[in-house]
């Protein structure tokens, strides 16, 4: 009996490990698909909404992503100023904007 474990730990042990590129090919192609499913869409997303912001002009109607509706009425640098009722303007950054009206 005990023979037959020594071979059983004998025979484990002569096995080979894997090769270094084994190793690495795995892990390289869980960066891809990351890469392709998780970061491409989300730097297309962020292009798109970039392009969006930079076409918006005085008198369009915008909503914010808290929800508020309004009317832009002055575009500054990185801020846009907005009637949300009669006689009144908050002024909020460009990326709150979601979509238009």
């Amino acid at each position: 009996m005990l023979s037959l474990i020594q071979t059983a730990y004998a025979a484990g042990g002569a096995a080979q490990q894997p090769s270094v590129l084994a190793q690495i090919v795995p892990l390289i192609l869980i960066i891809a698909v990351f890469y392709v499913f998780l970061i491409l869409p989300q730097q297309k997303q962020k292009k798109k909404h970039k392009e969006f912001i930079e076409s918006l002009k005085r008198g369009d109607k915008i909503i914010t992503t808290s929800g508020i509706y309004g009317t832009i009425v002055k575009v500054g640098e990185k801020d846009f100023t907005i009637e949300i009722a009669d006689g009144v303007q908050i002024k909020i950054t460009k990326n709150s904007v979601a979509a238009r009206q």
